[in-house]
């Protein structure tokens, strides 16, 4: 192994640290949260777009509750949710990302957290919102949706509202999962379908919020809110044990032709 090699191989060993520093950061800032609602949605979307507006008043309406606000922290719909958090006088919080092209942290901002590892941010996303509300994105709200989808499916986390706003924006996709992954090839259950909730009404995102918040959601009975027993127990990142996978591998047993040992 040459001095390269070496110092590759150093350089990895304190990536690890830096990874470690960004979870120690976050779970320190984060804990001290009151309820939160995390929202995602496009950093495309401008401020005289509808959708702009109506995460703004969303975002306002959710802080009048009580509850924080918690989004990417850059432009487009998180600037307009920390800004509807901003303007109610709530806790408005920023979980802001390196990218190759800078993305600004927008003005709204009353809690920064800075990163430079997708997967850590995504935690903090996740871990302290007691819902996600989802505006029209592109490729990492999708990522967002469905990995909340999946933690929940699989339950590895226990089930929280995913409020996705604007039927006209999530309709197609909502038919085309019905069709293809539910009916045709029978990759998901009706009943998975019934994870999310499609709506255009604030009102309507402010109360199952709250409901949520309160303990008053119903899922159906294969999404059970607590798992007894240690399979359902908490790990540090807000997900639960679950059973682990391995088995004990049982010795092979010798067959015709094998050779001798």
């Amino acid at each position: 192994m040459d001095d390269a090699d070496m110092q590759a191989m150093s350089l990895e060993s304190w990536r690890v640290l830096r990874i470690m520093s960004e979870l120690v950061e976050g779970f320190e800032v984060m804990s001290t949260l009151p309820p939160a609602v995390t929202i995602f949605g496009s950093s495309r979307t401008p401020e005289r777009h509808e959708h702009y507006e109506l995460a703004r008043t969303t975002a306002s309406k959710i802080a009048q509750r009580g509850y924080a606000v918690i989004t990417g922290g850059g432009p487009g719909i998180m600037e307009a949710a920390n800004r509807g958090a901003s303007e109610a006088d709530g806790v408005s919080v920023g979980l802001n990302i390196s990218l190759p092209h800078e993305q600004a942290p927008n003005d709204y901002q009353s809690l920064e957290l800075h990163f430079h590892y997708f997967f850590c941010r995504k935690v903090m996303l996740v871990k302290y919102a007691r819902a996600l509300v989802i505006f029209p994105g592109g490729f990492g709200t999708m990522d967002e949706f469905f990995e909340s989808l999946t933690l929940i499916q699989t339950l590895k986390i226990d089930p929280f509202p995913v409020i996705c706003v604007g039927t006209e924006f999530w309709g197609g996709l909502v038919d085309w999962m019905k069709q293809a992954m539910c009916d045709r090839f029978k990759t998901i259950d009706a009943d998975d379908l019934e994870l999310f909730h499609i709506t255009d009404d604030v009102d309507d995102i402010v109360k199952i919020v709250h409901d949520a918040v309160q303990g008053r959601c119903e899922w159906p009975a294969r999404f059970p809110a607590r798992i007894a027993g240690a399979e359902g127990e908490p790990t540090g990142e807000g997900t639960r044990i679950g059973a682990t996978p391995r088995r004990i591998m049982q010795p092979k047993k010798p067959r015709p032709g094998d050779p001798a040992v």
